[in-house]
């Protein structure tokens, strides 16, 4: 009898028929050679025949770390001693089932780990033993091509799609069981989730001080008190600690490396982490990705080293607050902070599936100042990316694995965020970072007032002479910039403050000196070793900007009282600069009445730029309903969301406003 062995050297063996068939049946020929015990020697590439295992355990191992070079005769599995080792012929035409599609993600998952070649040999986890247990399993008598692992993974999927509670996924568990009574299913979701853990890209539950002084992690791993205010890391019950130790907060820390390397275990998106290298635009003068921007360039050039493989990683770093519990009126802040890969395309980088949530910084309140205590593990993660990196297996390419780094070229945040993550403080007289302490600000009633604009104008612009805007002439240039020396120091006139919100401790205000400008801190970034050199660190997102500016607006324009900037102080601030004489206020007997201003629209213009709103049809998918958000009396437009803003803002409004409005304006 010959045997066919050529499987044994195949190396994708998730995705090959072939190896899988040509396992099943050595399984099969070896099944009446196992010991007493129910073992056989292991001819996997790390046992090696050394070392013996029950015949289930083969197929894993002999999966997930390839089959031995060298051993030609299957002496220890049926083979007689006698037999031609080198002959192969066909092999057998079917495997002992149908081959499961969760082969090809397991085979995935093993690839980050396991190189044949060139990391000196295969993993040694055990970790998916568990995994082609359930792969094994028909998940009903008679159904070899959907196993309960297979089953599982649409379960859960589902569950996340439509929002399941876990106890109704446990309710539903119970229901199949009960239906159908010969399933092999598991018992609850905790199980169930215990298995798809073992998939990989899990996460880290990081307990957190109550007051955000520190984190319970590493060195404080196993401390039961607040390394800087004292309060108990665990919720206390009448002043005692209850029967199971519950902390008072938890950061979930997702790692970056397991979730990089996933992307390059697969030849469609590790070919896609090369776009950058590719798809840079030709027109010097058009920028559709950030590979085209200054930024990025000025990167490149500084690190050689890192730009000469074009599959390290280029990530971005986005934060921002929302209210997890929707529209109750509980008061609550949580933070998650996404990274997103710029190695992709554009129309690829920002979809959902390919944003990797790193944290999720917990509540009640925001961060704040606080905001580099819940980094530190990113952070950390971060440095080790940029300094070792990680053996990556890339399955697009021949030479199989490479060094991975990765780096994080800047934050996309908007203004209060970004007070968090930089350390330069949004608000003040001071509060503009990029001209830092040569903003241009002015004190008005209830508020400061930043005013200057004219300085960006060529210097022979008309406005500039303009004494309708703050009643001077415009002579300066624009805004110096200021080079990495120059932000380092001031950094480094910075008092390092103690964090946390506790009244006695980091909750203690301090006022700034004047030398320190409005930093508050010096940013955990710098803690990374090219951060101070990138040109660009922190960008704004233009939507948020343009949603405010958008609604503030329309308030202005249609005169809502909650929204307009146009107010009776704002008049009176006018008034004590000497400019617009006919918008100031003026006294009608015992009455204070308010000009009407150009800017504005009369009581029937509203309703005439609201029944335009009102009648705009657009093309599928390019814009919301906006006949939803005018008022039933035609007289302002609301509950606009950030898309909506947008559309009226480079669409609309010009058109709308074209004939309501003075030609001035």
């Amino acid at each position: 009898m010959t045997i066919d062995k050529s499987w044994t050297t195949i190396r994708r063996r998730g995705s090959s028929n072939e190896f899988w068939n040509g396992l099943q049946h050595f399984l099969q020929m070896a099944k009446p050679f196992v010991n007493d015990r129910g073992f056989i020697k292991c001819p996997c590439r790390r046992c090696l025949n050394n070392a013996s295992h029950q015949l289930e355990d083969l197929e894993s191992h002999i999966f997930r770390n390839g089959f031995m070079f060298g051993y030609n005769q299957w002496i220890h599995h049926g083979e007689p001693a006698t037999a031609n080792a080198g002959t192969t012929v066909a092999g057998p035409s079917g495997g002992i089932h149908e081959r499961d599609e969760m082969f090809d993600v397991l085979d995935d998952i093993i690839s980050e780990d396991v190189d044949e070649d060139a990391v000196g040999g295969p993993s040694s986890n055990d970790q998916y033993d568990d995994l082609f247990a359930a792969l094994r399993s028909e998940l009903y008598p008679g159904v070899s091509s959907f196993s309960l692992l297979n089953f599982l993974v649409k379960l859960m999927h589902l569950k996340v799609l439509n929002k399941w509670t876990n106890k109704s996924f446990d309710e539903l568990l119970k229901l199949l069981k009960l239906a159908f009574p010969k399933i092999d299913l598991v018992e609850s979701h905790y199980e169930a989730k215990k298995l798809m853990t073992k998939m990989g890209l899990g996460y880290s539950s990081i307990h957190v001080c109550k007051n955000d002084c520190a984190l319970f992690w590493k060195e404080n791993s196993l401390k039961d008190t607040c390394p800087v205010c004292s309060e108990s890391r665990w919720k206390l019950q009448s002043g005692k600690r209850s029967g199971k130790n519950v902390p008072h907060k938890v950061l979930r820390y997702f790692p970056v490396g397991p979730r990089l390397k996933r992307l390059f275990a697969t030849s469609k998106t590790a070919k896609l982490m090369r776009w950058h290298s590719i798809g840079k635009s030709k027109d010097n003068d058009v920028m559709r990705h950030p590979v085209d921007g200054k930024s990025w360039q000025e990167f490149d050039k500084r690190h050689p080293q890192f730009a000469g493989d074009v599959r390290n990683v280029r990530l971005g770093l986005a934060a921002d607050g929302f209210n997890p519990f929707g529209n109750m009126s509980l008061s609550y802040s949580m933070w998650p902070v996404v990274l997103t890969m710029y190695n992709l395309p554009p129309w690829i980088c920002m979809k959902a599936e390919y944003l990797m949530l790193s944290l999720l910084i917990p509540g009640p309140q925001s961060p704040g100042k606080d905001m580099d205590v819940f980094l530190r593990p990113l952070i950390d993660e971060l440095k080790e990316l940029w300094v070792h990196g990680l053996d990556t297996r890339d399955a697009a390419s021949e030479n199989g694995v490479f060094r991975m780094r990765a780096a994080l070229l800047w934050t996309v945040n908007d203004f209060p965020a970004r007070s968090s993550l930089s350390g330069w403080s949004g608000q003040g007289y001071r509060a503009c970072p990029t001209c830092n302490e040569d903003t241009p600000s002015m004190r008005v009633i209830g508020k400061t007032a930043y005013f200057g604009h004219r300085r960006f104008l060529p210097t022979n612009h008309h406005w500039r002479s303009n004494l309708q805007f703050d009643g001077r002439t415009e002579r300066k240039r624009p805004p110096r910039r200021f080079s990495t020396t120059d932000i380092l120091e001031q950094l480094r006139r910075v008092k390092t403050g103690i964090p946390g919100k506790h009244p006695n401790y980091g909750g203690v205000k301090r006022k700034r000196g004047d030398d320190e400008l409005n930093w508050r801190k010096k940013s955990i970034f710098y803690e990374l070793p090219y951060w101070a050199t990138i040109e660009l660190k922190h960008n704004l997102d233009v939507m948020h900007i343009e949603k405010n500016v958008c609604d503030s607006l329309l308030g202005t324009l249609l005169t809502n009282p909650h929204k307009s900037k146009d107010t009776d102080n704002a008049r009176r601030d006018l008034a004590k600069l000497g400019i617009r004489h006919e918008l100031h206020l003026f006294e009608d007997g015992n009455k204070l009445m308010k000009p009407a201003a150009d800017y504005t629209f009369s009581e029937a213009n509203r309703r005439k730029f609201c029944r335009f709103i009102r009648s705009v049809k657009f093309p599928d998918g390019f814009a919301s309903n906006l006949l939803k958000n005018v008022a039933q009396n035609d007289s302002r437009l609301l509950g606009l969301k950030s898309h909506d803003c947008h559309v009226i803002m480079q669409r609309l409004l010009p058109v709308g406003c074209r004939s309501l409005v003075n030609k001035n304006i």
